[in-house]
């Protein structure tokens, strides 16, 4: 599959952020940003038909003299293994590509992730806020969903802290096909199904915990289904969306009878964890 690489300079790294968030609304697959350069990738198939939407998004930013690169067939793992580093979590979980030399002092929470082109490797806050936030829950024998998996990193981690079954759900195919690829890599093929599609893939099943690290508008489009799928008592973490949206977030998960019960928030990004009403 050919590709496009989007690059532009920004005003800041706070801005890089909101920029990457923004860009997540389209079809962009991965994102690259070091300071105030930033580059984001899509397939070229995908560009025309929303080129026109994402220029005038950047231009709001005050962002100008963008480029659009075709960039065509690239060795992906070769780009990842020279800017992927392993990420340490919380001092309890260790998320490496294959590549990297085996950390066996962090046992069932090393977690050996090959991104590809799918989203997940610890590197971007949300993942750090999710982990740490799954890092306090009980997992143990729970029926966990985890919606948008990308990578399938907190899937696997589900399943490492003793989950009875996780399904992975992704509507993107590479990620679908990456994710499949990490949790054999992970020895959890037995209690991890991943699934190609959206929410409608899981309707009518019901889960103790659900993690959905996405953006803001598909979670609240599709909190409601969440609410339903969600067991009395169960637990809800979300993520991927800024700070300023986290109030939206809360008061739709309220009217769901979904009570915000912590919150965490770095570098402008927030995870919230709830609880449904018994």
């Amino acid at each position: 599959m050919d590709y496009v690489e989007l690059s532009m300079t920004v005003a800041d790294e706070e801005t890089a952020e909101i920029i990457v968030a923004e860009l997540a609304d389209y079809p962009f697959e991965s994102f690259s940003a070091e300071g105030r350069d930033l580059k984001a990738y899509i397939p070229e198939k995908e560009l025309a038909e929303c080129r026109a939407d994402v220029d005038k998004m950047l231009g709001r930013y005050g962002i100008g003299g963008q480029e659009y690169t075709l960039i065509g067939q690239r060795n992906w793992n070769a780009v990842w293994e020279s800017d992927f580093e392993p990420v340490e979590i919380d001092g309890r979980v260790i998320v490496r590509a294959p590549f990297h030399e085996p950390r066996p002092e962090y046992g069932d929470m090393e977690l050996v992730i090959m991104p590809n082109m799918s989203f997940g490797t610890g590197h971007h806050v949300t993942t750090r806020l999710m982990v740490e936030t799954m890092l306090g829950m009980e997992l143990k024998a729970k029926q966990v969903l985890d919606m948008g998996c990308g990578t399938g990193v907190l899937a696997i981690l589900a399943a490492k802290s003793g989950a009875a079954h996780v399904d992975a759900v992704d509507i993107d195919e590479m990620a679908f096909g990456n994710c499949a690829d990490n949790i054999a890599a992970n020895n959890v093929a037995e209690c991890i199904s991943p699934i190609l599609g959206d929410v409608g893939a899981v309707e009518g099943r019901h889960y103790d915990v659900i993690v959905a690290n996405i953006n803001r508008n598909i979670l609240l489009h599709d909190m409601p289904s969440y609410a339903a799928m969600l067991n009395a008592g169960g637990r809800i973490v979300m993520s991927g969306f800024l700070t300023e949206d986290a109030g939206a977030i809360s008061e739709a998960a309220r009217t769901l009878d979904m009570q915000e019960v912590q919150r965490r928030e770095n570098e402008g990004w927030t995870a919230i964890e709830f609880v449904k009403a018994e």
